[in-house]
């Protein structure tokens, strides 16, 4: 049986609010491929970093932890949207149990330690079952030799090998809340283990990867 974790960015989600066309959209694809052992994972986005805004005089720990409890809220929310599991699970023991009950698991970022992320929950959960492909769905197409919002002439990149993606990694400080297609965490664990890795902007991309089609994004490997 295939198996498949998604990162769904919390932006995503809740751009400002609660965007009820993208999940109707992704419940629609999640049903298609009901055969398939998949775990979601919400991220915190937009809502994460309203949160963490508002507490510039409190240190990175404070920030990392308001952080992951917002993952956790939106994971709530579209587990239950989804009609997944009720309780959001939190360690990688909880998610192996209940993936031998249901074939469909929700969580956050597990657990609250401070450097813990949505995406590195995403590499590290899809190392522990083993996973075919790890999707991260974000809000842009994919990768960039340059970030697109600032730099007009940024050349998209379709392909590229885990040793190039690491370098591109290794230049970005971490910091809660921080915004790139993947963070150093989930990067360091794909790069170990050779984790193929597709990263894309919608519903639509998303189908195409778990039906093995030419999709619109970025493939590391």
């Amino acid at each position: 049986m295939k198996k498949v974790v998604i990162s769904v960015g919390g932006s995503l989600v809740i751009p400002n609010k609660v965007d009820l066309e993208f999940l109707k959209r992704l419940k629609k694809v999640i049903k298609k491929f009901s055969r398939y052992k998949i775990v979601i994972v919400t991220g915190g986005g937009a809502l994460a970093r309203q949160y963490i805004s508002s507490l510039k005089d409190k240190g990175e720990k404070i920030k990392s932890l308001v952080g992951i409890q917002t993952t956790k809220l939106n994971a709530m929310l579209v587990s239950n949207f989804l009609g997944a599991n009720l309780l959001i699970p939190n360690s990688l023991n909880e998610i192996g149990r209940l993936l031998k009950q249901k074939n469909l698991v929700v969580c956050g970022a597990l657990g609250y330690h401070p450097d813990m992320t949505s995406d590195g929950t995403a590499a590290n959960i899809a190392r522990y079952v083993k996973a075919d492909y790890l999707i991260n769905m974000t809000n842009v197409r994919g990768l960039y030799s340059a970030d697109p919002r600032k730099v007009k002439n940024a050349k998209f990149i379709s392909e590229i090998s885990f040793k190039e993606f690491m370098k591109k990694v290794n230049k970005i400080k971490f910091k809660a809340g921080q915004h790139f297609v993947l963070d150093q965490s989930a990067a360091r664990i794909i790069n170990r283990h050779k984790i193929k890795t597709a990263i894309l902007k919608d519903v639509d991309n998303l189908e195409k990867v778990l039906k093995d089609e030419r999709f619109n994004g970025t493939t590391i490997s």
